[in-house]
């Protein structure tokens, strides 16, 4: 949250802010099913803008690589940015 934070400001102070998100968490484990609105509130407030412009889905690796195997997570990012 505070890499969210610190590119935040970095943004705001070149005369951009985030527009939305979409982002996905590949993960075997733990399930995020159940944490997924908290997980966009939480990084809807770091971002500065409202939960309906933040997407979150959760993935499996199915039982690929290091992630499939539960030895690692990863998570993937699309942000829409908007001239202040």
């Amino acid at each position: 949250m505070d890499f969210l934070s610190t590119v935040v400001q970095l943004l705001a102070d070149r005369g951009y802010r985030v527009g939305n998100v979409d982002a996905t968490v590949l993960a075997e484990r733990p399930k995020l099913k159940d944490h997924i609105y908290a997980i966009r509130k939480r990084v809807a407030t770091e971002l500065r803008v409202e939960i309906d412009q933040v997407s979150v889905k959760a993935k499996t690796g199915e039982g690929l690589e290091s992630v499939g195997r539960g030895e690692a997570i990863a998570a993937q990012a699309v942000v829409l940015l908007s001239l202040l």
